[in-house]
């Protein structure tokens, strides 16, 4: 996956994170949702560099980025400080102001990057995401069913770290087939589940379901 890419390594004031860049043009930012990693954009990203610079990147946490501790209130998984990772990323990469297309996870970090940082953020396209307060106030049965994963993953640490730590990939292959994995490329589902990339440490699965501007 990414034939051509700069691969890169970037150290940020909070995390170390794991990014792929190619083409030319407006910069662009990709940034990927849950249990995803960057290489959820392994189709879209050649193509987009035909008219972008383009930056696709792991928020902290996931992937080969860094993993660092959430803290006992999770703020070191908030979106605020994910949105902070990859606005120092653009910057050391000499983007002061780019363009964001965010899925899901990745969508509310850029959500919360374009509140804290207006300058920095110049669009936003934000992809597949609701209101978190809004489904909770209408959970029902069908809901708690194919989002069962919002509910397990607030469970204290360490649970659902170990659950799933025990076996990332079935984990992976488990929550995709609820969403019809047989339209996702295989190479990329078996690169969210290397690893356990899906989730690391302390804060890492309980931060993932705090309101959605948290």
């Amino acid at each position: 996956m990414f034939e051509g890419f700069e691969r890169l390594r970037v150290e940020t004031s909070g995390a170390v994170i794991n990014a792929v860049r190619a083409g030319k043009g407006e910069p662009l930012l990709l940034l990927h949702g849950y249990p995803q990693t960057l290489a959820m954009w392994h189709l879209v990203a050649p193509r987009l560099a035909e008219h972008f610079s383009v930056v696709a990147a792991d928020l902290r946490g996931y992937g080969a980025s860094s993993k660092p501790e959430g803290g006992p209130d999770h703020a070191g998984y908030s979106k605020r400080a994910m949105a902070q990772d990859q606005v120092e990323l653009m910057q050391r990469l000499g983007f002061d102001r780019f363009v964001v297309a965010g899925h899901d996870r990745g969508g509310r970090v850029g959500h919360r990057m374009a509140l804290d940082h207006p300058g920095r953020v110049k669009k936003l396209a934000v992809l597949d995401i609701v209101p978190t307060r809004t489904m909770f106030a209408q959970v029902n049965q069908y809901l708690a069913t194919v989002y069962y994963h919002w509910f397990f993953l607030i469970q204290p640490f360490d649970l659902p770290e170990r659950m799933i730590g025990a076996d990332p990939e079935f984990f992976v292959r488990a929550f995709f087939s609820r969403l019809g994995s047989g339209t996702l490329a295989p190479d990329a589902i078996a690169e969210y589940g290397r690893e356990g990339h899906c989730l690391r440490r302390s804060g890492a699965t309980n931060g993932l379901v705090q309101g959605s501007l948290g």
